[in-house]
């Protein structure tokens, strides 16, 4: 069997490693990445495919950054031309990015069947590029593989048929499990020399970033929290932090850095006392590695860590974040259930791959 993979981002390689993984164990199953280069810096995404030990992709598409629609229309012409040379049975689409969308999209034109990895998965925030995204792949795919039970139920609540929908678990908890003890002897914390009771800060959302009053109001509760804040920074964070002229206001107790690897960025989690973000990945990622989380939004897909008590929703408004953050110290959650592990999910993707096909 000949399957195809889409990614464009780095949060997609993460979820794609623990597939090419178990594929490569399984005769027969021929799985290629795709990579449409919607992270514009290859050499970022580079350091993920080297860490992960992911071979180079099957293709590298090139297409950048651009508006929305500009983007999300040169992929579906480069993935048509792909997917015609290649000929895949089956091409699979994880996530939500403009990526998902494209990949899911022409495939599905060309009579091709599709698999969405994370399906289900409901902000209900239609002013998200990728709840649409989520929404339109969910409806053009021929089996939905779901990471939590809840994201099965949303899937039913919109007529989808229940046989196509494969509850499997969260490849992202996976490549967590597999790499460790790579995480572990990671020595981020001695490059940077912070104690253990730090706050990791992040934010990329166009809605933060591009937005002077929120990403001010996200400055400000940085410089007034009495810890160490280690904020990794997107390099378009970093220019709209210029733009607006918060720069030089992040206060002598926040520390800039540049974005780093898989591994650091999971070690940095793992050992903070707490973790701001506007990110859906790492909100599942402290989640998993028990870091309590602030969530710089207003909605979020990931509504089980809410539920277990381990993330909470501020937006960003100064005074709710740092409400936040004191609640979190002056009651720290115990450790949660995991809701997104049911064994083995790239196992149970893999064997219905096979299954449906043949």
């Amino acid at each position: 069997m000949r399957a195809a993979i889409v990614i464009g981002t780095r949060p997609q390689i993460i979820k794609t490693a623990p597939l090419m993984r178990e594929t490569a164990h399984v005769p027969g199953f021929d799985l290629s990445i795709v990579h449409t280069g919607q992270h514009y810096d290859f050499e970022m995404s580079k350091v993920f495919f080297n860490e992960l030990e992911l071979g180079e992709p099957l293709v590298n598409l090139g297409v950048g950054s651009g508006s929305h629609g500009a983007q999300t229309g040169r992929m579906l012409i480069e993935l048509e031309k792909t997917f015609s040379d290649f000929e895949p049975d089956l091409v699979l689409v994880p996530g939500d990015t403009n990526s998902t969308l494209a990949g899911a999209l022409a495939a599905a034109k060309m009579h091709i069947p599709v698999g969405h990895i994370e399906s289900g998965a409901r902000s209900f925030d239609m002013s998200m590029p990728e709840e649409v995204n989520r929404r339109v792949t969910d409806h053009c795919s021929s089996v939905l593989f779901t990471v939590s039970e809840n994201c099965r139920r949303e899937l039913l609540k919109e007529n989808i048929s229940e046989e196509r929908i494969k509850l499997v678990g969260d490849t992202m908890y996976e490549s967590i499990e597999q790499h460790m003890d790579d995480i572990d002897e990671c020595d981020i914390l001695d490059q940077l020399d912070v104690d253990e009771e730090y706050i990791v800060l992040t934010t990329h959302r166009a809605e933060n970033v591009d937005n002077s009053e929120r990403l001010g109001n996200i400055v400000q509760a940085a410089r007034q929290l009495d810890r160490k804040v280690v904020f990794p920074c997107h390099p378009r964070t970093k220019a709209r932090l210029e733009s607006f002229g918060y720069l030089d206001k992040l206060g002598e107790n926040v520390l800039l850095i540049e974005p780093v690897g898989y591994f650091e960025m999971l070690k940095l989690v793992k050992e903070a006392g707490m973790v701001l973000t506007d990110s859906g990945g790492i909100q599942k990622e402290a989640f998993w590695l028990n870091t309590p989380c602030v969530t710089l939004r207003d909605n979020t897909e990931w509504v089980e860590t809410i539920e277990q008590g381990m993330n909470r929703l501020v937006g960003a408004d100064t005074q709710s974040i740092l409400d936040a953050v004191h609640q979190f110290e002056n009651n720290t959650p115990e450790k949660a259930e995991n809701p997104y592990d049911f064994g083995g999910a790239s196992k149970k993707i893999v064997e219905t791959c096979l299954g449906y096909l043949w």
